[in-house]
């Protein structure tokens, strides 16, 4: 492994330590996580891989959950595939637009809990209306999960452009400011 994958490895496994702290709800760093590894992690494999790596092991010390982690980790995936688009334009401006665009797609895949069973049983309807009652019941979720995604994401990609700028060996290509 070269410096620069090591400092991003270092970088994304370090965030998903603060998981591990208290925090409010829905105030994690999952989604700057997983939009950092898709943007700085260059192999598709790699960039998948140890996003979902660094949750994986997390969530060894949280606890898993019913099947409706399996709809969390799609709205993970979903992140990192953002992510991945940011490659071709690292700007504060293009993290920004990510992170919101992450934050809702994140949203929207996470409280679409009717077409998937809970351990706890049917929450909502099975309609329309059980569909606006979910994405309602989630929204003081989405504000954390949006603020977060914004801090993170200007922690996690300002420590990176900080760490090149002082030392040369981890740039790979012109940093943009």
């Amino acid at each position: 492994m070269n410096n620069r994958l090591l400092t991003i490895v270092a970088l994304i496994f370090s965030a998903a330590l603060l998981r591990l702290l208290p925090h409010a709800p829905n105030f994690s760093p999952i989604g700057a996580i997983a939009l950092f590894g898709g943007a700085y992690l260059s192999k598709r494999v790699l960039a998948y891989l140890l996003p979902l790596a660094a949750m994986v092991i997390s969530d060894l010390f949280l606890g898993f959950y019913g099947p409706e982690m399996l709809i969390t980790y799609a709205g993970f995936v979903t992140s990192i595939f953002i992510g991945t688009q940011l490659r071709k334009s690292i700007t504060w401006y293009n993290v920004g637009f990510a992170a919101i665009a992450s934050s809702v797609a994140f949203f929207l895949i996470t409280n679409c809990v009717f077409f998937y069973p809970t351990s706890l049983g049917p929450i909502y309807t099975h309609d329309f209306a059980g569909l606006i009652n979910s994405y309602v019941a989630g929204w003081p979720f989405f504000q954390n999960t949006f603020l977060s995604d914004l801090v993170y994401s200007t922690i996690l990609f300002g420590a990176f452009y900080l760490l090149q700028v002082n030392i040369p060996s981890l740039q790979s290509e012109k940093i943009k400011a």
